[in-house]
């Protein structure tokens, strides 16, 4: 299985060069049953990423193309009057899949927006009275254009919380942009992309990041980060709860791709700017977040 996970690592950054970081990132947002954020600029890979990860894990993929006239029913699906039966037939929409990719979500207005908080949380969507499940596994990418560009619509708090990680792919090295510019196009890569995994290898691997083991050291100190968020006067809000338990979560399937079982501090400063970056605002700034994780990195003693 582990031997499998490097080969996944390694055909993603085939595709998406110079990024091993963030594809690391991503992979370990999947393995800890978490949803994704990639936020960045038109045209950085953010697709590519999403269709790779889709290809190798052997998930069933869907693009919903987020827009300001889109609606919840375009998304959901909806029920449609069949004359032969004589009655309503749902037609499901695309959130029916295992990797879904929200493209530009923040283009969609907020009650559209509103539409993936039940889909992301519960695993399970509501329509007309009836809740239907979703896959298993579930999974989200949601990608965001800039807050300053225009037609966009902030995310609120309480769906930006549904996020395990919030990434940003930025500009590639000069080295891989020129590999990009002289090797073949990432279209024609991707259908390469064989199946990795199935659904009952990916399970177990979920499940065994689930058993890795967090000592009580370790969970003080996860503690101690989220006190400092709540304590500081710099922060505007501190780490709720779920935060807590999305670091620690983070941290287990960090560990795993290591080859550990079992969790050390600095599983928890790798994941820390990805999952608290979004959760946190500084009080003088609500835009900016990225002084606030550093300065948890380097005030809050790990031991």
């Amino acid at each position: 299985m582990r031997s499998s996970l490097e080969s996944c690592l390694a055909a993603v950054n085939q595709v998406l060069l110079g990024k091993e970081h963030q594809v690391r990132l991503a992979v370990t947002c999947l393995l800890a049953r978490g949803h994704l954020l990639l936020e960045d600029l038109p045209g950085m890979g953010k697709t590519t990423l999403s269709h790779a990860l889709a290809k190798v894990m052997g998930l069933s993929f869907q693009r919903i193309q987020f827009t300001s006239d889109l609606l919840p029913g375009d998304i959901l699906g909806t029920s449609v009057f069949d004359k032969d039966s004589g009655r309503f037939v749902f037609h499901q929409g695309p959130i029916f899949s295992e990797l879904v990719l929200a493209d530009e979500i923040n283009r969609a207005t907020p009650k559209t927006q509103s539409a993936l908080l039940e889909a992301m949380e519960e695993g399970q969507v509501t329509i007309e009275g009836t809740t239907r499940p979703l896959p298993e596994p579930f999974f989200v990418i949601a990608t965001q254009n800039p807050s300053h560009q225009g037609g966009t619509f902030a995310l609120p708090e309480s769906q930006l919380d549904r996020f395990l990680m919030r990434i940003s792919l930025g500009y590639p090295a000069r080295t891989a942009e020129r590999a990009l510019l002289l090797g073949e196009s990432r279209r024609d890569l991707l259908p390469r992309l064989e199946p990795i995994f199935d659904h009952a290898s990916l399970a177990a691997l979920q499940q065994q990041v689930t058993e890795v083991r967090v000592s009580e050291a370790l969970a003080d100190y996860v503690l101690r980060l989220a006190d400092a968020t709540r304590s500081q006067p710099q922060f505007a809000h501190g780490l709720s709860p779920r935060g807590s338990l999305a670091l620690l979560s983070a941290a287990k399937a960090w560990a795993f791709l290591a080859e550990r079982q079992y969790v050390i501090p600095e599983d928890v400063q790798a994941v820390l700017p990805a999952v608290a970056g979004h959760r946190l605002r500084e009080r003088s700034d609500p835009s900016s977040a990225g002084e606030l994780v550093q300065w948890l990195l380097g005030e809050v003693p790990a031991l």
